[in-house]
């Protein structure tokens, strides 16, 4: 993008749904826009805008001149447990029902500045459509972006279709056992070979007013309003879901791996500006530089995932039992209602093979080459930068679109097995730890991985799909002056 002389900056407004798992895709197309040229006002909700300060020093947030950050109440009361991911039902009730206004006076506020210049584009998460009303308030583009895999995006889309059809919501918890999940969907445009199984965690609800599914309704309803939608993916690795999309939604951009586009950007100054909710522990880094190539087991379930004490010690006993070397990320919040602690005898076993930290950076340790696989709970981030660093994986999928992804990952593309997350057993952890890093499967997975990372780079090269997307979305939508 060139300015020409006296043309005022464009100027992108982003607000992530308050998760890690929505601000880092955010951040990072914050990073590839500012890098087009936009000025970026990045918006965090209060309290994950204190976590950042605790958790990355008190300048973290200070930003560039032209890479600024605000913050919005979320509309949640306070909480005692300032480190830890709040109840995703009440942000989603709390966020579209409270944040409007906040966001339209941010705006205000924002176009009021000598500054900056003023807003020309919003672009808000996929499941804050409250912003599209803001936009139409004051005549800017407003682009949607979903954090999540095609298929995750249109299993979401489908939703009034699974209630109309009696799927959702379950009659009563007999039904998670008696077959009902196994039932075939084959009436998805774009997804074959699909039960309800492998749908989103939230249509296993036995809740006949379940708020979550109204919400998931009105945000899909919302996205055909929106000037545009996208996706962190890439054309070749969801060709079907895709096709079928881009005749629901006429502007849908897909500009995925965002990391590997990211890759391409050379401006140093926005390097040091990250947004990590919890404080990172790099020093494992240089234990990985310690060990064999391709030998680690990395273990991580992502920001939001709660398991029970059971769960915990059964894979922690397979982890184990497997003798491999492993990198485990035990968030202090992992175990709902108690603290996350691993039996003190298995963490004397594996004292000389293994590591536990709370939190790290996690694409460095999927680059590494120690690396040998990857223990996921399939969120979408985890996903796909594991694919644009070739790693194979062991699925352990526990909620929402982790499900979908799973089940693509496995059966599709071919470069992962998957674990029971519901009944997690040792004996089935130690198996598929053993059978990633030296089985045969292990080994071809592994070959699928790479074969994936090269066409996620052949996407986000000059003039592959990815990076043209992103160059039409730039022109297309934000810049775009009706």
């Amino acid at each position: 993008m060139v300015l020409l002389p006296g043309t005022q900056k464009p100027h992108a407004l982003l607000i992530p749904f308050p998760i890690q798992g929505h601000v880092n895709p955010f951040l990072k197309l914050a990073k590839l826009l500012h890098s087009k040229g936009f000025h970026i006002t990045f918006v965090n909700s209060e309290f994950n805008h204190k976590r950042l300060l605790k958790s990355r020093g008190p300048h973290a947030l200070n930003g560039l001149p032209d890479f600024q950050f605000e913050s919005i109440p979320d509309g949640l009361p306070p909480t005692d447990n300032k480190d830890a991911t709040q109840s995703i039902p009440a942000l989603c009730q709390s966020t579209r029902n409270h944040c409007l206004v906040p966001f339209c006076n941010l705006i205000t506020k924002l176009n009021a500045s000598s500054s900056a210049p003023p807003v020309s584009c919003i672009i808000s998460d996929g499941v804050m459509a409250f912003t599209i009303k803001a936009s139409q308030q004051f005549g800017l583009p407003n682009l949607l972006f979903w954090t999540h895999s095609a298929c995750g995006f249109m299993g979401f889309k489908e939703l009034k279709n699974l209630m109309e059809r009696g799927l959702t919501p379950l009659k009563d918890a007999s039904y998670l056992t008696n077959g009902h999940l196994d039932t075939k969907i084959d009436w998805i445009p774009g997804m074959k070979n699909i039960t309800l199984r492998d749908l989103p965690g939230i249509y296993r609800t036995t809740d006949p007013n379940d708020a979550l599914l109204e919400f998931v309704v009105e945000q899909i309803e919302a996205a055909s309003q929106a000037t545009a939608v996208v996706l962190p993916t890439f054309d070749a690795l969801e060709p079907d879901v895709l096709n079928a999309l881009f005749t629901m939604f006429p502007k849908l951009y897909t500009i995925g791996p965002l990391d590997l586009l990211l890759n391409q950007v050379t401006e140093n100054r926005i390097e040091s500006i990250k947004c990590n909710l919890w404080k990172e522990e790099p020093e494992c880094l240089k234990w990985l530089d310690s060990q064999e190539p391709s030998s680690v087991l990395y273990v991580n379930f992502g920001s939001v995932i709660n398991m029970t004490p059971q769960q915990l010690v059964e894979l922690a006993w397979g982890i184990a039992n497997s003798k491999k070397k492993f990198m485990w990320v035990i968030r202090p919040d992992l175990v709902e209602g108690e603290a996350s602690i691993v039996p003190p005898e298995i963490v004397a076993e594996t004292k000389d093979r293994g590591i536990m930290l709370s939190w790290c950076p996690q694409e460095q340790v999927l680059k590494h080459s120690a690396l040998g696989g990857f223990l996921t709970h399939c969120g979408w981030n985890s996903t796909i930068e594991s694919i644009s660093s070739g790693v194979p994986l062991i699925c352990s999928p526990f909620f929402n679109d982790q499900f979908v992804n799973s089940r693509y990952i496995c059966s599709e593309w071919d470069f992962g097995m998957e674990m029971n997350s519901d009944d997690v057993k040792r004996d089935e952890v130690e198996k598929l730890v053993r059978e990633l890093i030296q089985g045969e499967k292990g080994k071809e997975m592994k070959r699928k991985a790479i074969e994936w990372k090269e066409m996620a780079e052949e996407a986000t090269k000059a003039n592959g799909s990815s990076f043209l997307n992103l160059e039409q979305m730039v022109n297309e939508v934000l810049l775009f002056k009706s």
